[in-house]
């Protein structure tokens, strides 16, 4: 199969750069490759469970292992990129691998795995630190016989609190220690008292709605179940496009079930103790009364959207099982209540102010559906007519900002609100991504793109991300934060909303010198209201060694952290910088931790031996495919599309993110039979993944890739016609639909494996699905989407990973003949 002499011509694809000098002639076979790595740390950590405690070496987060917590937060919950600490700033300057931490507080766990234990605390609340507000841990100790506790982050010692003393045994633990979850466990939540409650926000002088509220009578917000307030464009565009009629649809069998569209049962995931509101919006803005003494709801018409208000206090949030009648009546009848509407107008802006009106003083989540650019109102837009003149130029970086400041201000309410605020997208032209996005990015919630809407084939993907949405969980300093987020102060970030498909990116300073004998310690927590209400803080943590050996600190590195960093890193960079100059950036802080290693810890060998540590033997391939990702790559691409995948990708978990850099590809004509089929233990073992090039295919295959966004199946033109039938029910290569959005139900082996496969995949993102594509072989539009998710091919506006891997190299040379640092050297820039 992997043959050179049967490869395939490289199907048709975006143009790549080509490498200027000579070029070196590396066999494809033998360079490192990515798919490697992933298969064998799959064979070993699928069949045995990771223990957590300092020391081993962690599963790549590409891998489903079922981790035992032993006082360490599993990888799940935090990653670090290396798990081994240098001793001192100065070796970690030399090293060049940034310290960051990946944190997922809310990661959703193998089914096999121990569930997050509940510490119940009293009024007195959980034990802290009286110095530094640590939270008592696994790795604290105790003194004075137990009435006090050492910090492990500080060293400072505590008194406890009597209602918790207890004695110690003979080996100064506590005799309840096997009791306690908080000193065994390094993941943990703690019920909390008033004391926790989250303050109001500081009133502004000049609000930008009008409230009759009272003014709150506590200093503190009382927890309340979560409420949601779905707000929907009626403008034209929506209406005609069907995309107000998909999300009508959507809301109704989320809240009361249904069926899908294959006849299946589709249960309800609406939480139980939660309320709902639902607003509408053109040229106006539309409130809907629930009231119980009517019989269906009553429309209340805004039609003054520079001074929004609420039209009534009552009857706007409500039960939806109390009123379901009401409310489920509305659902059919929006799309055909504003079916023959005229109006092309859209005030988002002030529609998200009359949200902040609704949720204000109790918090919450806005569900958005937009169809177009918002014109009118608060934050209104202009269209940009032509923004391809400002690519490549130093003007590209204002597409990538928000053009009114009204959009970042109530992100920023809403945030100091406790109100999340997620978008649909499903526009036909410019909307732009990165004015409104802003208030996704700011409260912590999500954007989920569909343009050109079409109800068939986007319907149920926008259902299935729909529910997602609705049913998911929720001596070094901190030098940096990336992810989605507001941040009013250096040590805590606020969340609009925060779930188990967001992470946040931490860069740690190292500023002083560490005791080997001792451990670096990390504490992350996370202080949260429940959708059912309660207040709880979750808390992380982390127990690192410190070496003093550079090849101790490379042994233990995780590359899929750093890849996560520098992801994030070069995005956050969008707005500030010159694209051209990011991608250099980039390449070079690869080639400098290549170089920092070949310089510490390889023995002496010649400048023409490209010398990879085993820990980054796959980063040159994963910085060229941040090079080739849709925010960042070069050439046309539009500022809706990279601002909406900066987004994404800023917040987006590590193993979706190597998932989406790297696309996992699969030969399916090659498939063993027994692969993606339940065995006699029931387990259903899934197939090794192949190598993302052209050059490792053959035109009788047939292939399927999935980056996260999409999965699209290639087709060779010389493909079996039985493979097809079983497939996709026709036996003809010329007969398959294009346009076919999810595969036929068909008796065969190959049908049950191929299914098989997609669920599992589609169960590891929640339930999300993506949207398909068939690919015929020199057939089919979506072969340009395929040939560039070959990220080791020549495309995507850069070079092929051969080349990437001599420009790598040169670089490093470079920097060993001229003996200077590789980062400040004019002679090591990148050379295309």
């Amino acid at each position: 199969m992997y043959a050179h002499e049967a490869h395939i011509p490289q199907p048709p694809h975006s143009a790549g750069m080509t490498l200027q000098g000579l070029r070196t002639h590396i066999d494809p076979s033998q360079v490192p490759s990515p798919v490697d790595a992933i298969e064998a740390d799959r064979d070993k950590w699928e069949k045995q469970a990771y223990m957590t405690l300092p020391g081993n070496h962690v599963p790549l987060s590409t891998t489903d292992y079922v981790a035992i917590d032993q006082g360490n937060s599993s990888p799940k919950f935090i990653r670090m990129s290396t798990w081994n600490i240098p001793s001192t700033s100065r070796l970690a300057k030399e090293l060049d691998i940034p310290i960051v931490a990946v944190i997922q507080p809310f990661s959703d766990i193998d089914p096999r795995e121990e569930n997050i234990p509940l510490i119940e605390c009293g009024e007195s609340g959980p034990q802290r630190c009286s110095l530094c507000r640590g939270y008592i841990n696994a790795w604290c100790t105790w003194t004075v016989g137990g009435n006090k506790w050492k910090c492990n982050l500080c060293g400072h010692e505590t008194e406890v609190t009597p209602d918790y003393f207890c004695n110690l045994d003979a080996n100064l633990l506590r005799l309840d220690h096997e009791q306690r979850p908080e000193l065994n466990k390094g993941t943990v939540d703690f019920a909390v008292s008033e004391e926790y409650w989250a303050p109001h926000p500081p009133t502004r002088l000049s609000p930008s709605y009008f409230s009759v509220e009272p003014p709150p009578s506590t200093p503190n917000r009382k927890p309340q179940p979560m409420t949601y307030l779905f707000v929907l464009d009626v403008s034209q565009q929506a209406v005609h496009s069907g995309f107000l009629r998909a999300a009508c649809a959507s809301l109704r069998s989320i809240l009361y079930g249904g069926l899908a569209a294959d006849e299946g049962e589709l249960q309800p995931c609406f939480p139980p103790e939660s309320r709902l509101g639902i607003i509408t919006y053109d040229h106006a803005l539309h409130f809907y009364d629930f009231s119980p003494e009517l019989d269906q709801a009553r429309l209340l018409v805004v039609s003054d959207i520079d001074e929004v208000f609420l039209p009534s206090r009552d009857g706007l949030l409500v039960n939806p099982h109390e009123f379901q009648t009401a409310i489920e009546g509305l659902l059919k009848q929006l799309p055909g209540r504003f079916d023959g509407t005229m109006v092309p107008q859209s005030c988002l802006g002030s529609a998200l102010r009359a949200a902040l009106a609704s949720l204000a003083g109790r918090g919450g989540q806005v569900v958005v559906f937009q169809a177009r650019l918002p014109t009118i109102g608060s934050g209104a837009l202009e269209p940009r007519l032509d923004e391809s003149k400002f690519y490549d130029t130093d003007k590209e970086r204002s597409l990538y900002t928000t053009r009114d400041t009204s959009w970042q201000n109530v992100a920023e309410e809403l945030a100091e609100e406790g109100v999340g605020v997620s978008m649909f997208l499903g526009m036909r032209e410019f909307i732009d991504v990165g004015s409104i996005g802003v208030v996704a990015s700011i409260t912590g919630g999500e954007l989920f793109f569909h343009p050109l809407f079409d109800p068939i084939a986007d319907g149920p993907i926008l259902d299935s991300q729909f529910r997602r949405l609705m049913s998911r969980t929720t001596g070094l300093r901190v030098a940096n934060y990336y992810g989605n987020f507001s941040q009013r102060t250096t040590t805590d970030l606020e969340f609009g909303t925060l779930d188990a498909d967001k992470a946040v990116s931490v860069l740690i300073e190292h500023s002083h010198t560490l005791d080997e004998r001792q451990y670096a310690f990390l504490q992350c927590a996370l202080l949260y209201t429940t959708v059912a209400g309660q207040r709880r803080v979750r808390v992380c943590n982390l127990a690192l060694q410190v070496v003093a050996l550079a090849g101790t600190v490379f042994r233990f590195a995780d590359m899929d952290t750093l890849v996560v960093h520098m992801l994030r890193h070069s995005i956050s960079q969008m707005p500030s910088r010159k694209m051209s100059l990011i991608r250099d950036e980039l390449t070079e802080m690869c080639s400098a931790i290549l170089y920092s290693y070949r310089r510490n810890c390889a023995a002496s060998t010649g400048a023409s031996q490209l010398i990879i540590p085993e820990a980054f033997r796959a980063l040159p391939m994963y910085s060229l495919a941040i090079h080739k990702s849709k925010p960042l790559k070069a050439r046309n691409v539009s500022s809706d599309v990279r601002n909406f995948h900066a987004h994404r990708l800023s917040a987006l978990s590590v193993r979706a993110t190597m998932f989406y850099l790297y696309p996992r590809l699969l030969a399916i004509h090659d498939l063993d039979d027994q692969i993606a089929l339940p065995n006699a233990e029931g387990w259903v073992e899934m197939p090794s993944l192949m190598r993302a090039s052209h050059l490792f295919m053959e035109t009788h295959g047939i292939y399927l890739i999935d980056n996260e966004e999409m999965m699209v199946f290639w087709i060779g033109a010389g493909a079996s016609p039985q493979l097809l039938l079983d497939l996709f029910g026709v036996d003809d290569f010329v007969n398959i639909d294009p346009h076919t959005s999810e595969l036929p139900v068909i008796e065969s082996r190959l049908s049950a494996q191929i299914r098989n496969i997609v669920a599992r995949r589609r169960a590891e993102r929640g339930g999300r699905a993506l949207k398909m594509f068939v690919a015929r072989q020199n057939v089919d539009a979506a072969e340009l989407e395929f040939s560039d998710m070959l990220v080791e091919d020549h495309n995507n506006a850069s070079l092929s990973y051969l080349d990437y891997l001599s420009l790598v190299h040169k670089q490093i040379a470079a920097a060993m003949q001229n003996g200077g640092s590789l980062s400040s050297s004019a002679s090591v820039k990148a050379i295309w």
